[in-house]
C-alpha cells in the first residue's frame, strides 16, 4: 500500500478506483487538501514537505488500523504527498468507506486530524516574505483532542 508519494495527486481518479475497490459500502467520504495560496495574509510561492518514509508510513499505517478497530470499515485509502508543490497543488487525499455515513464521516476526520498534527513531516512554505519552517496550528490541536486515542 502505498501512503506517500512525490507524484501529482489526481483525487477524481483515486475516488473512481476507491469506489470501484468498495462496492459493498453504503457511504464513501474522501477529503483532498490543497497547497494554500496564501498564508497569514502573505502569498505562497510554493511548499517543501519532507517525510523520513519508512517511520512515517508505519505512522500512517498505524492510524490506519486504530480508525479500522474504531469504526466498521470496508475500505480506507490515504495518500499524501511530499517533495516540492506549488499553490493548489493536491497534498492529500483521504477516503473511508462503511456501511453507513457517520463511520465514513467520523473516520476520515480522525485520519485528517491525525495527519495534520501527529504525521511526521517537516513543512516549509516558500512565501514573498521567505522561507519559513510551518507548524500544526493551535485549532488543530483542539481538532484532535476530540478523539481520545490520539491525545497529545
Amino acid at each position: 500500500m502505498m501512503l506517500l508519494t512525490e507524484e501529482e495527486i489526481e483525487s477524481s481518479a483515486l475516488l473512481a478506483e476507491f469506489q470501484a475497490d468498495t462496492s459493498e459500502a453504503g457511504a464513501i467520504v474522501s477529503f483532498s487538501g490543497l497547497v494554500r495560496s496564501f498564508s497569514n495574509d502573505t502569498a505562497v510561492n510554493g511548499l517543501y514537505l519532507q517525510a523520513y518514509s519508512p517511520m512515517t508510513e508505519n505512522n500512517i499505517t498505524d492510524v490506519i488500523n486504530l480508525a479500522r478497530d474504531r469504526w466498521p470499515l470496508c475500505g480506507v485509502k490515504v495518500l499524501h504527498r511530499i517533495g516540492l508543490m506549488k499553490p493548489r497543488d493536491e497534498i492529500v487525499f483521504v477516503a473511508t468507506a462503511s456501511e453507513h455515513r457517520r463511520a465514513a464521516f467520523e473516520s476520515a476526520d480522525f485520519l485528517m486530524d491525525f495527519l495534520k498534527t501527529k504525521a511526521i513531516f517537516w513543512k516549509k512554505e516558500f512565501r514573498s516574505d521567505g522561507e519559513h519552517w510551518i507548524e500544526p496550528r493551535p485549532q488543530d490541536y483542539e481538532d484532535n483532542l476530540r478523539w481520545d486515542l490520539v491525545k497529545n
